[in-house]
């Protein structure tokens, strides 16, 4: 049951959400065996760019409960005792985004057209310092889905703002992410590029994306898997390690 749920959560988040709303209100969990997958769920979210808001709805008196404020997860995720208040508290908290969508069919133009989505996006949102690298990112990910997947592609950009209402600065963050119909997630890539290899030169598939995003990761859907990478310009690439996907 815990791995199905697992497994759920996990395409769900392959999506990408405004925020997650997980309601335990009437879980039959009189051990608390089921905390670890809601702490590990609140985890994945974290890394995910935007971080996905998760808030959980459930008794505050329940086991369940006693146990995640046990394991710190009240750090991690809002917790309410009633469901109306965890849908308020959770659209509070959700980031603001504006999101391009572009179906392509599997062919060697896919990537051209990606490009030119990205130019127009950059261009539009203000984006140009990120313009050459999300040019870069969107060639390698549509032309992996085209050579490996050979499915429709879903090409989705998405402007990421601030993570709360009322914050003036709206720094340039990106999120590029292809969405194709065959299950199977990319290997990650080795360490580095070979030497003499410029962010210029495709060819090189992730260990390019790697180089050229502040993160990036894969993830099932229903229909298959989703490729992502977030590029921002805060602070430049290379002043932070990069999170683990």
């Amino acid at each position: 049951m815990w791995l199905e749920a697992h497994r759920c959560i996990g395409k769900c988040l392959a999506e990408h959400p405004a925020g997650m709303l997980l309601d335990l209100t009437f879980l039959d969990d009189a051990t608390a065996g089921s905390a670890p997958l809601w702490v590990a769920t609140s985890a994945q979210a974290a890394r995910t760019q935007p971080p996905i808001p998760v808030a959980v709805c459930m008794p505050a008196q329940s086991p369940l409960a006693a146990r995640l404020a046990r394991l710190g997860a009240g750090r991690r995720f809002a917790m309410y005792a009633d469901l109306m208040q965890a849908r308020t508290g959770l659209a509070a908290a959700r980031p603001l985004t504006d999101q391009i969508l572009l179906r392509l069919h599997p062919e060697p133009m896919a990537a051209s057209a990606a490009r030119d989505v990205v130019t127009a996006v950059c261009q539009e949102w203000g984006m140009e310092p990120l313009l050459d690298r999300a040019r870069l990112v969107a060639s390698e990910l549509v032309n992996n889905a085209v050579e490996h997947a050979g499915t429709r592609i879903d090409f989705v950009v998405t402007r990421l703002g601030p993570l709360r209402r009322g914050i003036s600065r709206r720094p340039n963050r990106l999120r590029v992410a292809v969405y194709d119909l065959d299950p199977h997630l990319p290997a990650q890539p080795s360490p580095a590029m070979p030497p003499g290899i410029g962010l210029n030169q495709r060819g090189y598939g992730l260990r390019i994306v790697d180089a050229a995003a502040r993160v990036w990761g894969s993830l099932p859907t229903p229909a298959g898997k989703v490729v992502w990478a977030a590029l921002y310009d805060d602070p430049p690439i290379g002043s932070e390690p990069k999170p683990r996907r």
